[in-house]
């Protein structure tokens, strides 16, 4: 089972959560050469979330840059009583996302990549159906849909929190 970490950036009062990291090689002309990426979700936990993707030759440096590139791309989420206002389809590939409102008290019932986003937006209650591919390409096409979902799409009623 992959360890998921998470920390709280004492500085900036940012929830950061190591969501993968992937040991990558390049082949060259001399041999091998050994790199890391890390895909890092970013979140004050209060309605702002981003997600970046960090690469270097060591993992401390790949999960700095992921959540450098995560602080550039926050965005608002916009919730209504700790959930999402709307069902959010996301297609990316074959690789189909489904983010439902749930009442309170349900939580979170999602994978470990929707988790770490929505605990990092401060959404509290939602739950997720995935079809197809859930790889890599299923949190690419989650972030990437999604987001425009939710900048796109937000109700009258909604508040931004």
């Amino acid at each position: 089972m992959r360890r998921i970490e998470r920390r709280d950036a004492q500085e900036t009062g940012l929830f950061v959560q190591l969501v993968r990291n992937n040991k990558v090689f390049k082949t060259h002309k001399g041999g091998k050469t050994a790199s890391w990426s890390a895909l890092v979700v970013v979140g004050d936990r209060n309605g702002k979330v981003g997600v970046g993707i960090g690469k270097a030759r060591g993992v401390p440096d790949a999960i700095r840059k992921g959540e450098e590139a995560g602080r550039r791309a926050m965005i608002s989420v916009p919730m209504i009583a700790g959930t999402i206002p709307h069902d959010v389809r996301s297609k990316m590939g074959a690789t189909l996302v489904w983010l439902k409102p749930a009442s309170p008290g349900t939580g979170v019932i999602a994978g470990a990549s929707v988790r770490a986003v929505c605990e990092a937006a401060g959404i509290s209650d939602t739950q997720q159906v995935g079809y197809a591919y859930l790889n890599g390409q299923y949190r690419a096409g989650l972030w990437t849909n999604t987001t425009a979902s939710w900048v796109d799409l937000t109700p009258a009623g909604a508040t931004e929190v």
